[in-house]
């Protein structure tokens, strides 16, 4: 039986929960989540001063996320520079063109760490005149580099295998520039050089360059990052979203939001209830591409090599069921946090941070109303937010993000798990937002090749988060492809019923942002026509593949479940609401095993029943469950095949 555990054993382990089969102790395993204030909501976190955070640069802020080792470098090529006596000399400058993809401390730039056998990094010392053959060599490895990277890849020039910066001449560089561009074009690629670095060394100036190769696969019409916006109930996330969409700077009074709300109650409240969807793109090299230069949502997609399609999540109370459902059922890539500058780190903000750790989601926080608040209310803000970050006891450590080159450093480190870049934006002035875009931009895709393909080798299956009923088109389902790939014409099996059987329906067409396309694939987003009733439609039904043979619904499931926080004992009978990927319903714990009740920082076995109808949940599927303070999370270890009740005659 797979046991879930909170990972928090070792200094540098980050604080997302891990599902594994290492045990341990109880209270050992939720200490680290005190910094999320689950244990008592009443309080706040006590403020750290603000010389204690300061502005980490992009160069130190790596010294604190993990201990420093000593490498000893492999032998070196005799092209190779003697590493002590570069040492001993004078570093150059930067000479920065976009970003920089790895760090460095400022009083080490003389080597990288190893080049990765697997990734989307590749180190070339240089690339001057190679013939025929050999560049055929190089395109095809940079093919892999680039499915590697789901579309991007990063070059490292002047630098040899063992991570030794040896540095080119300006000629070549040159060269080396050149046929990468030409290794890129026999592709149908674009290479944008991000930075270059300058050090002296015993031969003169010598250079290193970091290049970004992108190039869209070829069954997909752009990259596509999911972006889920998580905060407190006016922080500004609407207004925030609609500047970065819509291209214009708002007026103080909300008018940036209005584009993002979906109904009439919300335009009059300025409160989100919904989940709302918009788009930014990017283009090759780098510039936003939103309504200013686009009319529709279509061209804005024709045109991007990169797309990011903002979730933009309630924040009141009262909607936190419907935020919790956007949450896991659309599976984002990363969390906006969004915080106030006025308001400062308040509990909802720190329950909604705490989701997303519990989903194993990289996040990044805006700092929004800079343009307003007084600088030392700012400093406190940002104080405490590093006092939550920091107290989670994963080793997060907080860059404020205030240049070019931190905002590359971080996007370099997204999928690291050891950094979380806070930006400090005003929707009203634009502070930051140039930076903010263009680490939107950087942002690296999340799934690897292995991961992804072997995702979709399996059964297809569609997760339908939203229904619709289109005039001319008919029933229209919307949500994420969890596995497999769905093409048109496909017939799909649709369920469960109330009285769990699924039934077979076709796809008639398929959608995928707001364009017409043949297919999907596993962890894209799409809606699907299907020739179905809308009536006879709920929101947590899945589509799943005929074929499949372990394909049933349940009304009792078991999970592994740790207590986060719960103001008495938990036992028998408790009811609570689940949230299981798109399944959103009530359930109560039957029988909780080997255990008579449960309080705050245990963890059990629990036997669950949904009250309602069965479900289509699967064994390793995340759970989170809440019932007003109470809250706790899990995964699920059986399910038990629902059989309809037989009646007597």
């Amino acid at each position: 039986m797979t046991v879930f555990v909170l990972n928090l054993s070792g200094p540098s382990t980050p604080f997302l929960i891990h599902l594994s089969d290492r045990s341990l102790t109880a209270p050992a395993m939720m200490s680290g989540f005190s910094g999320f204030d689950l244990f008592d909501p009443g309080t706040s976190d006590e403020p750290a001063s603000w010389d204690d955070l300061g502005c980490l640069s992009a160069s130190a802020f790596l010294a604190q996320s993990k201990p420093v080792s000593r490498r000893v470098l492999p032998p070196r090529s005799k092209t190779a520079i003697d590493l002590t006596h570069l040492k001993t000399q004078p570093i150059g400058t930067f000479r920065i063109r976009t970003r920089m993809h790895s760090s460095h401390s400022e009083g080490d730039f003389t080597s990288l760490p190893p080049e990765p056998q697997q990734g989307n990094i590749e180190y070339k010392l240089k690339l001057v005149n190679p013939t025929e053959q050999r560049l055929e060599h190089l395109v095809t490895q940079m093919k892999w580099r680039l499915r590697e990277g789901q579309g991007e890849a990063i070059y490292e020039i002047g630098v040899e295998d063992n991570g030794l910066m040896t540095g080119l001449s300006e000629e070549d560089l040159t060269s080396s520039l050149d046929t990468l561009r030409e290794m890129a074009r026999r592709l149908g690629a674009t290479i944008n050089v991000l930075r270059e670095k300058v050090t002296t060394t015993e031969h003169g100036l010598r250079t290193v360059a970091e290049v970004l190769v992108r190039k869209v696969p070829d069954d997909q019409q752009c990259i596509d990052l999911r972006v889920c916006v998580l905060g407190n109930a006016d922080v500004g996330k609407s207004t925030l979203v609609g500047v970065l969409t819509q291209g214009h700077l708002d007026n103080g009074r909300g008018r940036a939001r209005l584009n993002m709300f979906r109904h009439l109650h919300e335009i009059q409240s300025g409160r989100t209830s919904s989940i709302s969807h918009e788009l930014l793109g990017f283009d090759a090299d780098g510039q936003a591409i939103d309504y200013v230069q686009c009319n529709t949502a279509e061209e804005i997609c024709e045109h991007s090599s990169k797309l990011i399609t903002f979730i933009d999540l309630a924040g009141h109370q009262k909607y936190l069921r419907t935020t919790i459902s956007g949450l896991t059922g659309y599976c984002p890539h990363y969390v906006m946090l969004v915080i106030s500058a006025s308001a400062g780190v308040v509990p909802m903000t720190q329950d909604l941070l705490s989701m997303a750790v519990a989903l194993e989601v990289p996040f990044f926080v805006m700092v929004t109303k800079v343009d307003m608040t007084p600088k030392p209310k700012l400093q406190a803000t940002l104080a405490s937010l590093q006092s939550l970050l920091t107290s989670v006891g994963a080793n997060k450590v907080p860059l404020v993000v205030k240049t070019a080159d931190h905002c590359i450093t971080a996007a370099g480190n997204a999928l690291k798990e050891n950094v979380v870049p806070i930006f400090c934006v005003s929707a009203v002035t634009g502070t930051g937002l140039t930076l903010a875009k263009k680490f939107l931009h950087l942002l690296p895709p999340g799934a690897g090749l292995k991961e992804q393909e072997k995702l979709e080798q399996d059964h297809p299956e569609f997760q339908i988060d939203e229904i619709f009923d289109v005039p001319h088109v008919g029933t229209v389902v919307g949500g994420l492809v969890t596995q497999g790939i769905i093409t048109e014409g496909m017939t799909m099996n649709l369920g469960p019923f109330p009285d769990g059987h699924f039934q077979s329906v076709s796809v008639s067409s398929i959608k995928r942002n707001r364009a017409g396309c043949r297919l999907v694939r596993a962890t894209q987003s799409a809606a699907l026509a299907i020739d179905f009733p809308f009536s006879d439609l709920r929101r947590g039904m899945s589509l799943v593949d005929p074929r499949a043979t372990e394909t049933h619904a349940c009304l009792y499931f078991q999970a592994k479940i740790s207590v986060l926080f719960h103001p008495k004992a938990i036992s028998p009978g408790f009811q609570t609401s689940v949230h299981i990927g798109n399944v959103r319903q009530t359930a109560v714990m039957e029988a909780i095993i080997a255990a008579k009740g449960l309080q705050n920082n245990d963890q059990a076995s629990v036997i669950f029943r949904f009250i309602r109808h069965p479900e289509y949940i699967k064994v390793g599927q995340r759970l989170l469950f809440r019932d007003g303070r109470s809250k706790g999370i899990g995964k699920i270890t059986q399910i038990f095949p629902y059989e309809k009740p037989v009646t007597g005659s």
